[in-house]
């Protein structure tokens, strides 16, 4: 079993900066996958950003060039450096890690951009 546990959300206005952070507990070894989606209510979960063990990343088209996921092996934890942040950018942000087959969430955090 893998725990997510996201920090980091808030209130900033248009174009400021906020950085999530994710630490995962529990078996940490062998997750391959961690990053991060956001979803707006009533609407599908959708991607912002993931990076592998081997630190691939892959970005939404939507937060390329402003946002950029990074990850620590060691302790388990994942980040998303939000910059130039736009109002479409408002929605509650989810920690994923995928460890054998097996995805895990966090509970999510919430990033509000006021415009």
């Amino acid at each position: 079993q893998v725990q997510l546990v996201e920090s980091g959300g808030g209130l900033v206005q248009a174009g400021g900066s906020l950085r999530l952070s994710c630490a995962a507990s529990g078996s940490i070894f062998s997750i391959n996958t961690m990053g991060w989606y956001r979803q707006v209510p009533g609407t599908q979960r959708e991607l912002v950003a993931t990076i592998t063990s081997s630190s691939g990343t892959n970005y939404a088209d939507s937060v390329k060039g402003r946002f950029t996921i990074s990850r620590d092996n060691a302790k388990g934890t994942v980040y998303l450096q939000m910059d130039s942040l736009k109002a479409e950018d408002t929605a509650v942000y989810y920690c994923y890690a995928r460890r054998i087959l097996v995805s895990y969430w966090g509970q999510g955090t919430q990033v509000t951009v006021s415009s």
